[in-house]
């Protein structure tokens, strides 16, 4: 039984887990934290990088996310997991070139040690974990991609991420947990 629970462990967080709080660089040389935005709600967390065409079509999507749910509680936080090492077009410096040239209006942060992605289990960029303030901790609610067309912002039908945070914002249970993230494999 105990090796089970190492195993899904291992695996990163699953529905209904609890997110733990991280300090990581944003392009502006901050150190950002959940701990950071006492007032919000929840977070969108979602894993991406500079390079991975998935991410590069999502990134539009990102900032309207911001504009459509930061200002009822839920940021975008925006998290680099890729190892410079292996992907040499996901350094920091390009990262600050990427969020000045894509206007990201959120914080894009450095997973320097890459530890925080592997915690969440994060295999994809983009990857998307929705948090839900409850209790002082965050509890994970979704995980998988933010709509279900990653190619084409313009055919997509089901806006999961949205939908689950509307669910909530609404009081009631998110009724679609869990989706496949559709792009490029951490670089690790």
């Amino acid at each position: 039984m105990a090796k089970t629970a190492e195993v899904e462990t291992a695996k990163g967080y699953t529905i209904g887990d609890e997110a733990t709080d991280f300090k990581l660089k944003d392009v502006d040389g901050d150190m950002v934290s959940l701990s950071d935005y006492p007032d919000a709600k929840g977070f969108i967390v979602i894993f991406t990088c500079n390079t991975c065409p998935f991410a590069v079509a999502s990134e539009e999507r990102m900032v309207a996310l911001v504009q459509e749910f930061k200002g009822k509680g839920y940021p975008v936080i925006a998290i680099n997991p890729n190892n410079p090492e292996v992907q040499p077009d996901d350094t920091y410096e390009l990262m600050q070139e990427k969020a000045k040239e894509a206007g990201f209006t959120f914080p894009y942060l450095y997973d320097e040690s890459q530890t925080i992605y592997a915690k969440y289990g994060a295999t994809k960029t983009p990857h998307v974990y929705l948090l839900n303030k409850e209790n002082d901790k965050n509890i994970v609610k979704y995980i998988g991609a933010i709509d279900d067309n990653v190619r084409n912002a313009d055919a997509v039908k089901d806006r999961f991420l949205a939908n689950a945070i509307n669910e909530l914002l609404a009081g009631k249970e998110v009724t679609v947990k869990e989706t496949k993230a559709i792009g490029c494999t951490v670089k690790q």
